[in-house]
């Protein structure tokens, strides 16, 4: 994007694999800016300095927030949360926040009980990661071509929120506007099952694998493309699943019905008409 931006001082809230990716394509994009790191980790802001992801680092939240025209909160949805507080009284009245949540709802109603001045809070959630976590697996080429929800609408007279959409641009990342409800159903279906189809496809391998490595000795890469996933821990998704439980319970109702469907028609050949509809969103994903 053209410099100057207005975003020239930027404080990372959170400095793992999320926001140290995107305190890392901010040093791309906007080479000018200053960027601050603070996270509830000490060693993760180590990591943070040692990787050149933010030019200095502090111990203190509200000190990391004060000042900046940007605050870019990547902490778990509970911990965000937890943090707004702080964060709406620190922030100065041109200062944005936006946060990279999984879930909105409760991280949007959170702000908006918090954030009564002239800051602003944007909530946002890139649809981008790895199995892995931490900054050692951060890149700032993680956004690119990925969809990046933004809460609101693309039409804010609001400048610093366009301007925002407009870096998300520079990313390589494509916004999608949407309101949190909206976005908690969609992440249900598209992301949340997605990952709970790989956990549970994991547990019955496992369980099904016995002293002799049979099932899983003749295991190839298709059971490996299918539990990438897998490898997502625990602590990434406790407080996503906590918050978004009545979408995904919907998302997985839904799959239990599709699994029955097979299970009803393996002997016939009906199951060419699911077979199709995969293949076509497949190459949907594809395009």
């Amino acid at each position: 994007m053209t410099e100057p931006s207005r975003f020239r001082r930027i404080a990372v809230i959170g400095t793992g694999l999320i926001g140290g990716s995107f305190a890392l394509a901010a040093r791309k994009h906007l080479p000018s800016a200053f960027l601050l790191g603070w996270d509830r980790d000490r060693a993760a802001i180590a990591r943070a300095l040692a990787r050149e992801a933010v030019h200095d680092v502090v111990d203190d939240l509200a000190g990391a927030v004060h000042g900046a025209d940007l605050v870019f909160v990547a902490l778990p949805v509970g911990a965000t949360i937890e943090a707004l507080s702080a964060i709406a009284r620190a922030a100065g009245p041109r200062t944005l926040v936006t946060d990279a949540g999984s879930t909105k709802t409760q991280i949007c109603r959170a702000a908006y009980e918090h954030f009564r001045g002239e800051a602003r809070f944007l909530g946002g959630h890139p649809m981008a990661g790895k199995e892995h976590s931490g900054i050692e697996h951060a890149t700032a080429d993680l956004f690119r071509s990925a969809p990046y929800a933004l809460i609101g609408s693309e039409d804010s007279p609001d400048e610093r929120v366009r301007d925002f959409a407009t870096l998300v641009r520079a990313f390589g990342a494509h916004p999608v506007w949407c309101d949190a409800e909206t976005h908690d159903w969609s992440v249900g279906i598209v992301s949340h099952l997605p990952q709970l189809a790989a956990i549970a496809l994991g547990r019955v391998v496992q369980d099904e694998t016995d002293d002799t490595e049979f099932p899983l000795a003749l295991a190839g890469p298709g059971l490996q493309d299918s539990l990438r996933l897998a490898g997502s821990p625990y602590a990434v998704w406790r407080d996503i699943v906590l918050t978004n439980t009545d979408n995904i319970s919907r998302a997985l109702d839904r799959l239990q019905q599709a699994i029955e469907h097979l299970r009803q028609n393996l002997r016939s050949k009906d199951l060419e008409t699911e077979f199709h509809a995969a293949n076509e969103l497949y190459k949907r994903l594809k395009r």
